[in-house]
């Protein structure tokens, strides 16, 4: 349990950055001007982000598993702009959260993200060794 919250913490300090870096990816918090408000819209984000990656990316990953070897795995790309980009949309169900200008915004924001994520992993990886001994 305490590994999936680090990496909640994780992908929404990586989607806050993104937010940052990338023009077309914004958050939107539920009550401007408040911090605490915008760190659980960040929180709030991440978790769609990651339900939607795991239950529907799963298994778009699984029927496209022939063009992630045709395309020797670049489709992962489009696909992770796609999650994105339906990330956005649930969480505009609510009102506030993650909004993305267009395809080629969440496929530069998706590509964004996992470069932070990966530079985390690496940064905490010999404290989650020594905590599992």
């Amino acid at each position: 349990m305490a590994k999936f919250l680090l990496n909640i913490v994780i992908n929404a300090v990586a989607i806050w950055l993104t937010t940052l870096i990338v023009a077309g990816v914004q958050v939107t918090p539920y009550e401007p001007n408040n911090g605490v408000a915008t760190a659980l819209t960040y929180l709030f984000v991440t978790l769609i982000f990651a339900i939607v990656n795991s239950i529907i990316g799963t298994v778009i990953k699984i029927v496209a598993f022939p063009l992630y070897i045709l395309t020797l795995g670049l489709i992962s790309f489009i696909i992770n702009g796609l999650l994105l980009l339906m990330a956005g949309w649930v969480s505009g169900w609510f009102g506030f959260g993650l909004t993305v200008d267009g395809f080629w915004w969440a496929v530069l924001g998706a590509l964004v993200i996992s470069i932070i994520n990966w530079i985390f992993q690496i940064i905490l990886r010999p404290q989650r060794r020594a905590s599992a001994r």
